[in-house]
């Protein structure tokens, strides 16, 4: 099995079980981080988590908006009129290793997963082949 597709399955995985974890025992954990606010969530808090077993959220959010235009002409087609922010993605670091490894299975699938009946041969030799009339 090629490396390459040990480390794109071994990303999924790790991925899929990340996010497994943070839905299995965060809810537990944590206390509650109102939205919009830079109030961070207090480890095993006195009064217990926000939720209950399989009940959490992720919590390893990143958000990296690059600009934003603050009013776009009415004329521009499905944004126009309002605020526009350029890569407005919330995303959290198991999505990102599960979409790597997705991508990086996609894009290399032809080295991944080779046909056995695929013989290869170089196109010079030094060995005489069959039929060759040796001088």
């Amino acid at each position: 099995m090629p490396n390459g597709l040990i480390v794109s399955l071994s990303l999924i995985f790790a991925g899929a079980i990340g996010n497994i974890l943070d839905s299995l025992f965060y809810g537990l954990i944590f206390s509650a981080s109102p939205e919009g606010t830079p109030i961070v969530a207090e480890f095993m808090p006195a009064e217990g988590g926000y939720g209950t077993f399989l009940h959490g959220r992720v919590v390893d959010m990143l958000y990296f908006p690059l600009f934003t235009i603050e009013h776009v002409p009415d004329w521009v087609p499905l944004i126009g009129g309002g605020r526009f922010t350029f890569f407005n993605a919330i995303f959290n670091v198991a999505d990102s290793a599960i979409t790597v490894g997705v991508l990086m299975m996609l894009f290399f699938q032809k080295r991944y997963f080779v046909s056995k009946n695929v013989v290869r041969t170089s196109a010079t030799t030094d060995q005489p082949q069959p039929g060759d009339n040796p001088e």
